[in-house]
């Protein structure tokens, strides 16, 4: 009886470990969930986002490990990211946070910002208004607008961005012009995103810090996961498996 109870207890064991070990190698050769604890990729992405990256997409380096362990040198199985992916990385800075922004420019490029158009390689990209961005605000019956556009990129992809205006701080840069082996990244919430426009503060994206690419929200909630009791009312039911564009 002792024996089979001792049998019962190992064999939960081994399938505690092996489920373990099965969520770490997705987690570090597939997919990775994160979330969103900010407004700089407004309207693509939310407050209370919670999405998968897909590490599969740009190989992988030593930040696709946990800790971001030294075992791998450089980039390893690499796919070059394209120009409008939204990519998490390890912020230059530290190696260390978790940043998401959308690749607007590839190594050699050159990029510039003049009253609020982005400019690559010397062409303004297209810009068209489109309705205003309307979201909840902190009190039931308040609703903040933004302006919103839609921004078409060399290789036509398509997207949304707010602009409040044109005339905001680094709506007028100088020319920003991408190293060998690095990628430019901008929040869709222009004047409300700290990114490569800041160049001691995030700057170019070295290729080794790519995490990998944004596909989808999984869930969506605008307050508290833990208050469950508030779900009926927290919960953004329309963008569970929404893919990320």
């Amino acid at each position: 009886m002792k024996h089979g109870k001792a049998s019962e207890l190992m064999d939960m064991i081994r399938t505690v470990i092996y489920a373990v070990l099965i969520a770490l190698f997705v987690r570090t050769f597939g997919y990775e969930p994160f979330n969103i604890p900010s407004g700089s990729m407004k309207p693509t992405l939310l407050v209370g986002d919670y999405l998968f990256v897909s590490k599969l997409s740009y190989g992988y380096s030593k930040h696709s490990l946990p800790q971001s362990l030294p075992l791998i040198d450089g980039r390893i199985f690499f796919s070059e990211p394209e120009r409008g992916d939204v990519a998490v990385f390890k912020l230059p800075k530290d190696n260390k946070t978790d940043y998401i922004k959308r690749i607007v420019g590839l190594p050699g490029d050159k990029i510039q910002v003049i009253e609020g158009i982005l400019n690559i390689n010397g062409e303004p990209v297209g810009r068209m208004k489109i309705d205003d961005f309307i979201e909840m605000g902190h009190s039931e019956n308040n609703f903040n607008r933004s302006p919103q556009f839609e921004e078409t990129l060399p290789n036509d992809v398509k997207h949304a961005i707010l602009e409040i205006s044109d005339v905001q701080m680094f709506d007028n840069t100088d020319v920003y012009t991408v190293p060998e082996g690095h990628y430019f990244g901008m929040g869709d919430n222009r004047d409300r995103s700290r990114d490569s426009r800041f160049l001691y503060d995030v700057g170019y994206i070295p290729v080794e810090n790519l995490v990998g690419r944004a596909e989808f929200i999984f869930f969506s909630i605008n307050g508290s996961v833990w208050e469950f009791w508030k779900w009926p009312d927290t919960l953004r039911l329309e963008r569970f498996f929404q893919s990320i564009q």
